[in-house]
């Protein structure tokens, strides 16, 4: 009798994980989205009591995607809540409708609202708004081409209707000299030796063509006295184009580094340079960030989804 039982018991064992077996092996993966599986049973689920047409089947996983993607997207934005902030909100909702904190704190008892409930949700209020601006943020991508596809048709269009507004801008005249670092030349060393440059300049021992000549390590423009002819500042790389903005004329620069590395440069002549194309571009590149941001704003997720990985298996 005994022995029958225990056989019993094991086939009923077996039997169970035999269907357990099963039922994982029916469990179909719908999509995937940034390497996340979403199984058939989520979906479903997601579905309800909606018919299961390929249409709602499609919306359901889709809405999957999306609560995944908003998840993904709390957790990589690291917002940190700051409870006196909140606070502060509290007494300003309290001050908008005439109470005091402590008559506010009533009010929310007497509606039978816990008050760290509340505060719980004012901070939820506050980590999605700022995931949100940082999805709208993050999936604004407007490309070079764009730019010049729409500037081009926004200058054409105000030339053809009269209403092209000119721009003009300040063009600077550089001359410069440029050390290279090398392992016999490190940052010091350069920064001496173009100090050193410099002041021979500065006291008629060598000219700025000569030196330039002599020792830039831009060859070409070293060859024609340092030259670099006129551009607009922002032509130039970053420190360079800084202290192409600020520096009178003819005063040489103390030693920068650039990213092609150490240089002093000198302005030699200004002028006014027409900006008219330049404005239409920029006004371009700001029409293209509005529209997406509008869009986007609408429908923030739309946003995490452009930049996402999604795949539709079933």
């Amino acid at each position: 009798m005994n022995i029958f039982n225990g056989k019993k018991i094991l086939f009923s064992v077996l039997g169970l994980f035999a269907i357990a077996t099963t039922s994982q092996a029916i469990e179909k993966v719908s999509a995937t989205v940034n390497g996340i599986p979403i199984l058939e049973s989520q979906v479903k689920k997601k579905l309800g009591l909606a018919a299961n047409t390929k249409a709602n089947y499609k919306v359901a996983v889709d809405k999957v995607i999306d609560e995944i993607l908003v998840e993904q997207a709390i957790k990589d934005s690291k917002v940190k809540v700051d409870y006196a902030q909140i606070d502060r909100i509290i007494e300003g909702i309290a001050a908008q409708n005439g109470l005091t904190y402590g008559q506010f704190l009533d009010a929310l008892d007497y509606q039978g609202i816990n008050f760290n409930t509340y505060r719980n949700q004012i901070a939820n209020q506050l980590i999605m708004s700022e995931v949100r601006n940082q999805a709208i943020g993050q999936g604004i991508d407007v490309s070079r081409e764009e730019v010049q596809a729409l500037g081009q048709k926004m200058l054409k269009e105000a030339k053809k209707q009269g209403t092209e507004r000119k721009v003009s801008g300040t063009e600077y005249q550089v001359r410069h000299i440029l050390l290279k670092l090398n392992p016999l030349l490190n940052d010091a060393q350069a920064k001496a030796k173009l100090t050193q440059i410099r002041n021979d300049i500065i006291s008629k021992k060598i000219t700025f063509a000569d030196a330039a000549l002599k020792y830039s390590k831009d060859y070409l423009s070293g060859a024609n006295g340092g030259n670099l002819g006129f551009a607009f500042p922002e032509t130039y790389v970053g420190e360079f184009a800084k202290t192409v903005a600020r520096l009178k004329k003819g005063i040489i620069s103390q030693p920068i580094k650039t990213e092609f590395g150490w240089h002093i440069l000198e302005v030699t002549d200004t002028r006014q340079g027409d900006r008219t194309q330049e404005a239409y571009m920029q006004k371009a590149y700001e029409k293209l960030v509005n529209q997406q941001v509008e869009l986007y704003s609408k429908d923030w997720v739309k946003a995490l989804r452009k930049r996402a990985n999604i795949q539709y298996l079933n």
